[in-house]
């Protein structure tokens, strides 16, 4: 599929045949039911993904479809379809190397960094192609903003490391500076603990200070989408509590695509959630049923803590 094709996205959905429903651990794998999805995805076999109706029926901010990449020859992302709803919190969860941050890498191109990656399928921002020869990556970073899991403040002021981007823009009124810095900050919960410390260096935060500030400083560019790659998985717990806080208080301004590795943080934050094993996605659905009804069973033994 050329990446410059223009095309409607439609994830798939299970349709409403009872035989076509997975049970017991089973799957659809090339017309037959077999048992053992993960034994069935381990050996390579083509593995329909599980997606619910309401994902494929909601306001999509972004659009994946049938995406594929590759690190050399080694495949890192099976044929992923889904739509992250607009004004929502999405959640990526699977264990360890199954591909959830390079699928989030995926989104603001941050993977065209490595050589030897090269991806087949489609992405749309808001209706946009993510990919292709004229998309300008830079302009496209500017509508994504995005939060690793270490926090990484500039090594300047706190001012400065809030309005980085628009100083990148070329702003230059003071007035309008200072106002986004302190919407932002207020955005980012942390207005109160810094307005006396605006000129201090930001590296004398503490740590989830220093993560609400990276988010501040995501924030003041104005995203459509906002990309938290396990924001709190070098944080304490109080400081996780705020992050998660935060994440409430910026949803339905902002659209949110959170990796995790934390099942009570994902049930918590997000809307829906996203299931992947060996980078391929499993299970996409509202988050209450992934966590209390899924439809697989190997859904299920993961976010129950009986497997990875």
């Amino acid at each position: 599929m050329s990446t410059e094709q223009e095309q409607t996205i439609t994830p798939h959905v299970p349709v409403n045949d009872p035989s076509s429903e997975p049970v017991s651990g089973k799957t659809k794998v090339e017309g037959a039911q077999i048992g053992g999805l993960f034994e069935a995805i381990s050996k390579g076999r083509p593995v329909e993904s599980v997606v619910y109706p309401d994902g494929a029926t909601e306001d999509a901010v972004l659009e994946i479809d049938d995406f594929n990449l590759w690190y050399g020859d080694a495949k890192a992302l099976h044929n992923t379809t889904f739509a992250a709803a607009k004004g929502k919190v999405t959640a990526l969860i699977g264990p360890s190397g199954c591909g959830k941050s390079t699928l989030l890498r995926s989104v603001n191109r941050m993977n065209d960094l490595i050589d030897s990656v090269r991806i087949e399928g489609q992405m749309r921002l808001n209706g946009d192609p993510v990919y292709g020869k004229s998309v300008d990556v830079i302009e496209l970073r500017k509508r994504i903003g995005m939060v690793f899991q270490k926090p990484n403040p500039f090594p300047m002021s706190i001012f400065e490391n809030v309005i980085y981007s628009l100083r990148i823009d070329g702003v230059r009124n003071k007035s309008t500076l200072e106002e986004i810095c302190e919407q932002s900050l207020r955005g980012a919960g942390l207005w109160d603990e810094a307005k006396d410390r605006l000129k201090e260096s930001a590296l004398r935060l503490s740590g989830g200070q220093q993560q609400r500030l990276c988010i501040a400083r995501a924030i003041a560019a104005e995203p459509e989408v906002l990309l938290l790659d396990e924001p709190c998985s070098a944080l304490d717990p109080i400081a996780t509590g705020r992050i998660e806080d935060l994440i409430e208080d910026l949803k339905g301004t902002y659209s949110i695509l959170i990796v995790t590795h934390n099942m009570q943080q994902a049930s918590r934050v997000s809307d829906n959630t996203a299931f992947m094993y060996l980078g391929r996605l499993v299970e996409y659905g509202p988050t209450e049923q992934i966590f209390l009804s899924p439809k697989l069973k190997e859904t299920e033994d993961y976010v129950t803590g009986r497997f990875g």
